[in-house]
């Protein structure tokens, strides 16, 4: 039941068992929806009614799961006591105190961390910890609560909820981001597994996995159809991505996270990568592979094709699974042929083909191939526009448009004029918690004038929407109207952009805007939970852009125009974590011309991002309290959204951007490289929020779907078709409306 509470939070939502007791518990439901408000949050009128049939263990556990979601009782203190007050050190009390201990001298006042800090330097008084080394000597488990100026509503979930929204994750069109998958693996931990088709090869994967851990490899063997499923599976349990990411690739990242500012990485760094990527398997786990190399159903040849794009991973993984040995044995006679072909190189590859004839600049040739393969077709549609020319692309591509996967279509949509833009300068996001890379206009762009891209931008848009209305009104419907809630104008389809990190009290898709409800807002960052006492320095940092300059608070600037920090924290206390804060006042940062600040948090200490640590923001139009005599200043009912850190290769984060003059706050989620918040490059957010606003709505999509339908758009919610913006939370149903 605690799997599916967690999972029904995160959908703004409570779990009721239909098992519930018809026992009437008014009295007890109404201490439980006090102790909601206090969290920033109030019930809907079924919710209340459902919940007075449960029992106060079941209130208890309610509260207690949202409480340790929230971090309630964990240490929130941070360096400085009421830090709304700077302190006034400066950089001459560090340097003092440095010698100080460095030649040993006399006076002042020696702290437990083992520093002595001299007279006249940090206001010793105005710290919970030594304001030299950032080691917390105090702690504080207390927090605000009900200071929000607005309440969440949590909805009622039931048991017919959860098995739909189970059906919608398997059956997902797009790639699960990490807290669907997170969702998916408590849902089938409880809950049987549905007949549904699953179509995305990354959520096969983890449905493998849920199998094999129930010791039913045969049944996870039917699902694999190419050898590149059986990689993609391996892969991920080897380094949890379900994306075929390179070796080489995972191994520079680990790297470059080990550099430090003080000192290189060392010898001892680069021996630990290695071995975390070293392969070694078990008898048992090599017969299994075996044994599903040698049932595909395909011929061998088609097999190794396959392969070869994953040539290099795959040597590596026949030594390790001693394949080679199980080829010879009575039984895995097409394992022994695989394996035969595969190292002689005899079979023809399909990419290399298309590469051949293209060189050729035959473009018969490369369409009829690519016509084999249409969602490459798809991928490579712009490219080829520029190399063979726009008629000819498109003509060839629309033979095969209605193949196309709807999620490849509607991404086509949105970058065509994104692609086809002398200026513009592309973003993307590589494989593996890669950070985000710019790429050059393609030079092709150049033999064509501005009128000529401008009908390629058209073209693509024409066909992308004709194909999609095409297959809106092939669905019959007996609907004459639809309602669409204006939020799902502002909510972007969940295409692309996944976030890796998971959202334990809101699933909210990159791009979604939230409005600032006063006048501040309070960054906050906690990590250590759980962890013993060690020094692990993580840095919660902004950074502002200007007109034409930028500016920083962070460590190394406690204060500066509109923002004012909490403290350096560079060592965490045992198992309760710590925290820091930074405090954002919007008429400030406006009257001082400022545009945009981005949220980050930056692992300082050599290695990435820990995991368990929670980044996100607070709000309200009240006024925010901060203790003066510890210096806390979280208030659970103010977090407006917040975000887990998990695994990956992140050393730098950006979890957010503050539109100053529209007040609004942008939640994406961009990793950086750089120890620090100066390695971020603003171009670069500035250029991932313009590719966020060429996404296409919900909305926008339900207006297609509405013209396709001829369905009338009305303001009443009592429509025959009626689509808000809590149907839109589960993101895996708004997939649904791909029609493939």
């Amino acid at each position: 039941m605690n799997n599916i509470l967690s999972v029904a939070i995160r959908q703004q939502a409570i779990y009721v068992s239909s098992k519930a007791s018809t026992e009437n518990m008014t009295l007890a439901t109404a201490a439980l929806v006090a102790g909601l408000n206090k969290l920033g949050y109030t019930i809907s009128e079924p919710l209340l009614h459902a919940l007075q049939h449960t029992t106060p263990d079941y209130h208890a556990q309610i509260l207690r799961h949202l409480r340790k979601v929230m971090g309630v009782g964990l240490n929130w203190a941070p360096l400085v006591k009421n830090w709304s007050e700077p302190t006034g050190e400066t950089t001459a009390d560090h340097i003092i105190t440095y010698f100080t201990n460095l030649l040993g001298l006399s006076g002042g006042t020696r702290l437990a961390c083992g520093h002595l800090i001299p007279p006249d330097t940090f206001p010793l008084e105005r710290y919970n910890g030594c304001p030299f080394c950032g080691m917390p000597l105090e702690t504080a488990t207390a927090v605000y609560s009900g200071q929000a100026s607005k309440l969440r509503v949590l909805e009622l979930w039931t048991d017919d909820d959860a098995t739909e929204f189970l059906k919608n994750l398997l059956a997902s069109k797009t790639a699960l981001d990490a807290t669907q998958q997170e969702s998916l693996r408590q849902l089938l931990a409880t809950l049987p597994m549905p007949a549904v088709k699953i179509t995305i090869k990354e959520t096969l994967m983890m449905v493998v996995d849920i199998l094999i851990e129930q010791d039913q490899a045969t049944a996870a063997q039917h699902l694999f159809n190419t050898p590149t499923d059986i990689l993609r599976y391996l892969w991920y349990k080897h380094t949890g991505f379900l994306q075929l990411v390179s070796p080489k690739t995972v191994a520079r990242r680990q790297q470059r996270n080990q550099q430090h500012l003080a000192y290189p990485k060392t010898t001892e760094a680069k021996t630990s990568v290695k071995a975390s990527l070293k392969l070694k398997y078990g008898r048992k786990q090599a017969l299994m592979v075996a044994q599903w190399m040698n049932a595909l159903p395909a011929d061998a040849a088609k097999i190794c094709a396959d392969m070869h794009p994953q040539r290099e991973m795959w040597v590596r993984f026949i030594r390790a699974l001693r394949l080679a040995e199980y080829s010879k044995r009575a039984g895995f006679e097409q394992l022994q042929t695989i394996m035969d072909r595969f190292y002689r190189g005899d079979y023809e590859v399909w990419q290399a083909r298309v590469n051949q004839f293209r060189l050729r600049c035959d473009a018969a040739s490369t369409f009829y191939l690519l016509q084999q393969r249409p969602g490459m077709f798809a991928r490579s549609l712009f490219a080829n526009m520029l190399w063979f020319g726009p008629e000819a692309a498109i003509s060839a591509f629309s033979q095969v448009a209605d193949k196309v996967p709807a999620r490849l279509l509607f991404t086509l949509q949105m970058y065509a004029s994104y692609y086809f833009d002398h200026q513009a300068i592309r973003f993307v996001k590589p494989l593996g918690g890669g950070t985000v890379k710019q790429l050059q206009p393609n030079k092709l762009l150049a033999l064509y004038d501005q009128q000529e891209l401008e009908q390629m931008q058209q073209a693509v848009t024409n066909l992308c929407l004709t194909a999609t209305k095409k297959r809106f009104a092939a669905v019959p419907t007996d609907a004459r109207t639809m309602y669409i809630d204006p939020a799902l104008f502002r909510i972007p389809l969940a295409i692309g952009d996944r976030s890796e990190q998971i959202q334990d009290l809101s699933a909210t898709l990159m791009g979604t805007r939230f409005p600032v409800q006063g006048d501040k807002v309070r960054l906050f960052m906690q990590w250590g939970k759980g962890m013993p006492a060690q020094h692990l320095d993580m840095d919660l940092s902004c950074h502002i852009s200007y007109e034409d300059s930028i500016d920083f608070c962070s460590f190394a600037k406690l204060q500066t125009t509109g923002c004012l920090h909490s403290g350096d924290i560079r060592y965490i206390p045992a198992q309760t974590g710590t925290a820091e804060y930074i405090e954002l006042d919007l008429p400030v940062l406006a009257a001082a011309g400022a545009r945009y600040v981005t949220f980050t948090c930056n692992a300082y200490t050599a290695g990435a991002l820990v995991p368990e640590m929670v980044v996100g923001w607070m709000n309200s139009a009240h006024k925010m309290k901060i203790s003066e005599k510890t210096g806390v200043a979280y208030d659970p009912s103010c977090v407006q959204h917040q975000v887990r850190i998990t695994k990956g290769l992140t050393k730098g984060l950006a979890f957010g951007v503050l539109d100053v003059a529209a007040a609004t706050i942008i939640w994406l989620e961009m990793p950086f490289e750089g120890q620090v918040v100066q390695g971020l490059r603003a171009n670069n957010v500035q250029g991932i929020l313009r590719k966020l606003d060429q996404k296409l709505s919900i909305g926008q999509l339900l207006e297609i779907k509405a013209a396709a339908q001829e369905l009338q758009i009305t303001d009443s919610l009592q429509a025959d078709e009626t689509y808000t913006a809590q149907w839109a939370m589960d993101t895996a149903a708004v997939t649904k409306l791909f029609i493939d």
